[in-house]
């Protein structure tokens, strides 16, 4: 990681002078893992309406979804070397470059879209935008809200942990979700975003987790049957710029740059309040699936996969982080172990 971190802080230094031309672009490119119709779409669109209109015109960004300009990997790689100039991706697809990030991953850490406003709003959202910009070499500039990430499949109705039993699960390549499932009893499968619909097309994979949003806009519907109302992690998805990119551009322009974002992450919290219930209605009701609850509002969900916490307090810089954050939320500390 130390040598990760020195050859990106030259490609950084590298990016301000060789693509400082980019600044000078009418043009920008976006990269977006989700197809359009989805809360990264719609992210991606608020903010690149909002570059065109703070800057009469001067700016335009084309966007690129469904994974056209490669993985969410690899976007991330090649903003952080100025070859990208946005990216809008799973928070998951950030923690391996930047782990501390991955406090907001922990599983059952955020309950809600509340908590998710709150805590990549506030303090905890800038101390973690630093450190993602030294970490990785990307700034974040807003935030996509796009719901509880629910289980579904295509075998049986899934109430208990138990339930999951013989079923393989599609998991990001994220080592906290990796545990969560572990915790339960299963192993899942590590995948790549772009190569999960096939995947559950062809039977490689039973199931996976997403909100209901991402749910419908990748038409998951077309190949699982099942939904588990449940909500281990609360998918957010960040929007970022190569801190290269961001730095070659001029003071009035950063400014703009980022007052575009804050101004998309409202809309994204927006669109999430008023999109999510008609969406969940809309797949049952026109498209088939069944909505399970987990038994006993998820408590032994919850039980088994908090367990794991004690074993990413390092990777996520601390278990003084965690507490900050369940303090913010109003909470106890976590355990120490």
């Amino acid at each position: 990681m130390r040598t990760y971190k020195r050859a990106l802080s030259v490609v950084i230094s590298a990016a301000c002078v060789a693509f400082s031309a980019n600044s000078l672009a009418a043009t920008w490119k976006m990269a977006i893992g989700d197809a359009a119709g989805g809360t990264q779409y719609e992210l991606g669109k608020s903010f690149a309406e909002e570059i065109e209109k703070r800057t009469d015109g001067k700016y335009k960004i084309n966007l690129f979804p469904n994974g056209q300009l490669g993985s969410e990997e690899d976007t991330i790689n090649n903003a952080s070397m100025g070859l990208l100039d946005f990216s809008i991706l799973a928070v998951n697809n950030i923690t391996p470059f930047s782990p501390n990030v991955g406090v907001l991953t922990l599983p059952y850490v955020i309950h809600g879209a509340e908590d998710a406003k709150l805590l990549t709003q506030g303090e905890i959202g800038k101390q973690l935008a630093d450190d993602t910009i030294r970490d990785a070499g990307v700034r974040i500039l807003g935030w996509a809200y796009s719901g509880c990430r629910r289980l579904t499949n295509s075998v049986r109705a899934v109430e208990s942990p138990a339930d999951l039993k013989g079923l393989v699960i599609r998991v990001p390549k994220n080592g906290i979700m990796i545990g969560s499932y572990q915790a339960w009893g299963v192993n899942p499968t590590p995948m790549a975003w772009s190569e999960t619909f096939t995947a559950l097309q062809q039977g490689v994979v039973h199931g996976q987790d997403n909100p209901y949003i991402t749910i419908d806009a990748m038409k998951f519907y077309e190949v699982q049957k099942y939904i588990t109302d449940s909500c281990y992690v609360f998918s957010l998805e960040p929007l970022v710029m190569g801190e290269g990119v961001f730095q070659s551009l001029s003071p009035e322009m950063q400014t703009t740059v980022i007052e575009a974002g804050k101004a998309a992450t409202e809309h994204s919290y927006a669109y999430l309040q008023a999109k999510e219930q008609a969406i969940k209605k809309s797949l049952v009701e026109e498209r088939g699936m069944t909505i399970v609850q987990p038994k006993d509002n998820e408590s032994e969900w919850i039980a088994q996969a908090t367990k794991i916490w004690p074993k990413f307090y390092k990777s996520i810089g601390g278990k003084d982080k965690l507490d900050r954050v369940l303090s913010t939320l109003g909470r106890d500390p976590a355990p120490e172990k």
